[in-house]
């Protein structure tokens, strides 16, 4: 049943089927791509003929129709299940009680924490206009325009204003918890209090706060567990993190952290998804990557995860629930996923694998990686084989990176036969040298 938030009580109230909400989901909207967020897109969250949709949670309402209602609301925009219904019943519940969100003072873009009537934080908000470089961001690295947004932003290969949708991917694509994503969507705020005043709309990612006693970059990693390691390492590979750093993988509190000898092992969770899912082959920072628990072998467990991976099925899901999500970043999944499976199977440890994806810096110098070189190689024999000349704009490891964009479906099925094969030798001359 649908359910109405009722600002002077505080509570829910149902209301009639008959009054329908007024507001269709923006997936709904005849928009080609709805979050591809430029100046037009951005002024279309504000007109007057955005529609609800019938299936999410359109908080609050009330019996009375008002086209410019007064009190803040929530209304998921994408994202779907039980954790994510629950994050935004909560919210809503503690806007409607008159409980303003919390400004963050860490990171480079607006980030605030709702807490719910008893003091306990329930959620972190993202604004996409107040990501670094947007027209709104308040820690100084504002832009004087919408134009920004949909351009190259503080990692180049993500734009300014997408990486909002890039979290509710990693959340998407954490198949059963593995890895412990916190639950999260892509919301809208309607004369919600954020550090821009004058917006009555915004657009942000919402995502469950996980209570925590340090990060990862407070305790050495000593103290982390192999299989918590293993599980964010995993993910990071799937989706080419270019920014996991000590600070955005949290240590958790809870009472089951056991000891081995004398040193207490605690378990991660990975938050801060939004510099994931490139729109090219990127140099990816993994924290871990020279931590012991990387050179461990994956377990039996860990193995079955990776074989039972399917970068194909994980394709369709983005395309599906994050249709705003460009194509060339959905290929970079499929790519370092089949590039994780072979690895895997081939003995590889998640050190041996971050590596192969990771730069070098020589001399001041960078150096394509591994990965780079390989797909260099099988992009090469395709532009042979087709009678292309190589661009080299397309190829090199500077702004344009590796993209796998410019391919038609042909080509790029064509890619990931020999791109499969290739890794397959590659893999294997290494397990001959080791």
């Amino acid at each position: 049943m649908a359910v109405a938030i009722d600002q002077q009580h505080h509570g829910f109230k149902p209301f009639s089927r008959s009054q329908r909400c007024k507001l269709q989901s923006f997936g709904h909207l005849d928009y080609n791509n709805i979050l591809e967020l430029n100046q037009t897109t951005f002024l279309a969250f504000q007109a007057d003929n955005i529609h609800r949709s019938f299936s999410t949670p359109c908080l609050p309402l009330t019996g009375v129709e008002d086209h410019n209602p007064p009190h803040p609301r929530i209304e998921i925009v994408r994202g779907s299940g039980v954790p994510v219904h629950t994050l935004v019943v909560e919210v809503a519940v503690a806007m409607a009680s008159g409980i303003q969100p919390i400004p963050l003072p860490s990171g480079l873009g607006g980030a605030y924490v709702f807490h719910n009537q008893n003091g306990n934080n329930i959620a972190v908000a993202k604004p996409v206009d107040e990501e670094p470089f947007a027209l709104n961001n308040p820690k100084g690295l504002k832009s004087t325009t919408h134009e920004m947004l949909g351009q190259p932003g503080l990692k180049r290969s993500i734009r300014i204003g997408e990486t909002g949708i890039r979290e509710l991917a990693a959340y998407l694509l954490d198949h059963g918890g593995f890895s412990g994503v916190p639950p999260t969507a892509l919301v809208k705020f309607c004369h919600a209090t954020f550090s821009d005043s004058s917006a009555t709309v915004k657009l942000a990612s919402l995502q469950r706060f996980v209570g925590h006693g340090f990060d990862a970059g407070e305790l050495g990693p000593s103290f982390f567990s192999v299989d918590s390691v293993h599980q964010i390492g995993i993910l990071d590979i799937r989706l080419m993190n270019l920014d996991r750093h000590a600070g955005n993988m949290l240590v958790m509190k809870h009472d089951h952290n056991s000891f081995g000898n004398g040193v207490a092992v605690a378990d991660l969770v990975p938050i801060d998804h939004g510099f994931c899912l490139p729109e090219w082959l990127d140099d990816p920072y993994f924290e871990w990557l020279h931590w012991p628990q990387a050179s461990i072998p994956f377990s039996e467990s860990e193995l079955e995860y990776i074989s039972n991976l399917d970068p194909f099925k994980d394709a369709d899901i983005l395309r599906s629930e994050v249709p705003s999500l460009r194509e060339s970043s959905i290929r970079v999944l499929i790519v370092c996923t089949v590039f994780l499976k072979q690895a895997a199977a081939a003995g590889l440890n998640l050190a041996d694998i971050g590596q192969m994806m990771t730069r070098e810096f020589r001399s001041g110098d960078e150096s394509s990686s591994e990965l780079e070189n390989i797909c260099l190689k099988v992009k090469a024999s395709i532009n042979n084989e087709n009678g292309k000349e190589e661009d080299e704009g397309e190829t090199s490891c500077g702004i344009g990176g590796i993209s796998f964009g410019d391919m038609n479906k042909g080509e790029w099925e064509m890619f990931l036969e020999i791109f499969n094969m290739f890794v397959i030798g590659v893999f294997e001359d290494k397990k001959c040298k080791n």
